[in-house]
């Protein structure tokens, strides 16, 4: 292709991504050097027939003022990424330096906002991607082979879990193990404990939102690896069928080689979608034992006194490094790949 038709092929995809992906990327990263303006307060003397008393009160027009003039607060350069609620580095020293075991460093360590919200966020990450590319395979594999009648139902209902709004879905599972619901009720009954709560124990809420995890983005990867299906040649498996080799030796030798370079898009594209968890946290309202690097997002804009951008922003810069670092092993690894065939 002729490079003025490429470019003027691609101009608007690198358009839309400058303006909606790049400038949101670069603001975030200026609104995170700095922090909010302090408040101006001022002095104010009230008498009565008993006598005066002087209040401290803050001066709402000089504080207004001073946003106008500073709308990004005042200057803290990466400030914000070492305090106690982001990287937490003198934290962690002082840990380091009170702790008389490993264990208890990591204790004091993981009870951190941002070391807290990553290892949960990191834990999902790696305990929903691999299941969900395991049955995804599984169930396109296996809906592949049905009838042509057959395929139309069961494709819908495989994919319903993924047109499900998150949130909404989150919702619906958290109802179902309430006390109440039919998962919560049903359980209390099969192990004859009345007082049994799906919502009372931290273990059993991490497990819950990974299965909601697993449950939510299968259907995606079940739809790339049917679509992939497709594209099998079948003149490798008609010639495996008359060497006698069985559906198990197919698939291992034929059918997974060929679908190796979708399942590294799948890993890639739930690694960084499980990476910004954000929903079911919401949904199953346990936001007191399970917080995500998006939900530390959420809080700081949602400040009861005033939003915190500053630090929002700063957690949205970690949040992209996170992920670069996260897929940087696998993009690599895909590009020597690359170059090899080549």
């Amino acid at each position: 292709m002729p490079h003025k038709t490429f470019f003027w092929f691609f101009f608007p995809t690198g358009l839309a991504m400058i303006l909606f992906i790049g400038l949101p990327i670069v603001s975030s990263f200026f609104q995170s050097l700095h922090i909010e303006n302090q408040q101006i307060l001022m002095e104010v003397e009230n008498c009565d027939p008993f006598g005066c008393t002087t209040n401290v009160r803050v001066d709402v027009e000089a504080t207004e003022k001073l946003k106008e003039e500073n709308p990004l607060g005042r200057f803290n350069g990466f400030g914000t990424y070492l305090d106690r609620n982001h990287l937490a580095f003198d934290e962690i020293g002082e840990a380091w330096s009170a702790s008389s075991s490993i264990g208890e460093f990591k204790d004091i360590v993981l009870n951190l906002p941002f070391y807290k919200a990553l290892l949960f966020t990191l834990t999902f990450c790696f305990a929903v991607t691999p299941p969900v590319i395991f049955f995804g395979f599984i169930v396109a594999l296996s809906i592949n082979t049905l009838t042509k009648r057959l395929k139309g139902l069961i494709v819908f209902g495989t994919i319903l879990p993924m047109i499900v709004t998150p949130l909404i879905g989150s919702l619906v599972l958290f109802w179902m193990i309430d006390s109440q619901g039919i998962i919560g009720a049903s359980i209390k009954i099969l192990l004859g404990d009345p007082n049994l709560s799906l919502k009372s124990s931290s273990t059993l809420t991490w497990i819950t939102l990974i299965i909601y995890g697993i449950w939510h983005n299968t259907p995606f990867a079940f739809i790339v690896f049917y679509a992939a299906l497709q594209t099998v040649p079948q003149d490798p498996i008609e010639a495996a069928l008359i060497d006698g080799a069985s559906r198990f030796q197919r698939v291992r030798y034929i059918v997974i080689p060929h679908l190796y370079p979708v399942a590294t898009f799948i890993m890639l594209i739930c690694l960084m979608d499980n990476f910004r968890v954000f929903e079911p946290i919401i949904g199953f309202s346990a936001e007191g034992v399970a917080q995500s690097l998006s939900w530390m997002i959420y809080q700081d804009l949602r400040n009861e006194n005033k939003m915190l951008f500053g630090s929002a922003g700063a957690t949205s810069m970690l949040t992209i490094i996170g992920i670069a670092i996260l897929l940087t092993p696998v993009l690599l690894r895909t590009w020597k790949e690359f170059r090899t065939e080549r």
